[in-house]
């Protein structure tokens, strides 16, 4: 688990085919820490396993399934990504709870510098717009953002200066696409609504009243 709290960012120093997935070499210098084989490291928000780790950098694999489902397959060599070690249960909760389970991928439609901030819209697949609310939390490329205003399929986002320059949003352009990660809450509320509902009665009609024996 995370907090989407971005620790550094890193460079993608190659990447090499594995069946029909992908391992990735990545630089990094504050995580690698205490980081060591087997710890999960979010890459671009994408929960991913660390199958290596040197003095300069680590390897992670991507399968299938996860290339499909989020932006790592368009990484390649040089590419920058957000990175974030999984947080321990003593760290304090700065973001929100983030998974690393991207649930699907975004794109930016409008990014606009205001006076003190930047103003990015960002297309949302329709099935994950009943999870965002106003000033609800959601992950963007693994960053814990708020979500200032809804429109359609829109969602708007209002960065401040160090969360813009601290991540790879600066590098971020009109069309580019992004994970997201919708707020784990309302999953488990939509879940716990639908296990619970009322089977729907039947309209009561003179068909209906007949079966039921009047």
């Amino acid at each position: 688990m995370f907090t989407g709290l971005i620790e550094e960012i890193g460079i993608v120093q190659s990447v090499q085919p594995i069946g029909n997935g992908k391992r990735f070499e990545i630089s990094a210098k504050s995580i690698l820490d205490d980081a060591k084989v087997d710890d999960s490291i979010a890459v671009n928000g994408c929960c991913l396993t660390a199958v290596k780790v040197t003095a300069d950098g680590f390897s992670a694999e991507a399968v299938e399934e996860s290339l499909k489902k989020t932006t790592l397959g368009n990484l390649k060599t040089g590419s920058k990504v957000n990175l974030e070690r999984a947080m321990q249960l003593t760290d304090r909760l700065g973001g929100h709870f983030v998974l690393g389970h991207v649930d699907g991928v975004g794109t930016i439609q409008s990014i606009q510098q205001r006076s003190a901030s930047w103003w990015v819209g960002v297309k949302l697949p329709e099935s994950l717009m009943k999870y965002c609310i106003p000033v609800g939390s959601i992950a963007v490329d693994g960053i814990s953002l708020t979500i200032a205003e809804i429109k359609n399929d829109m969602i708007y986002l209002s960065i401040i200066p160090h969360t813009w320059t601290h991540t790879i949003l600066y590098l971020k352009k009109t069309g580019d696409a992004v994970n997201i990660e919708t707020d784990m809450i309302g999953k488990y509320v939509e879940k716990f609504f639908h296990a619970n509902k009322p089977e729907q009665t039947k309209p009561l009609t003179e068909a209906r009243l007949k079966e039921l024996g009047y």
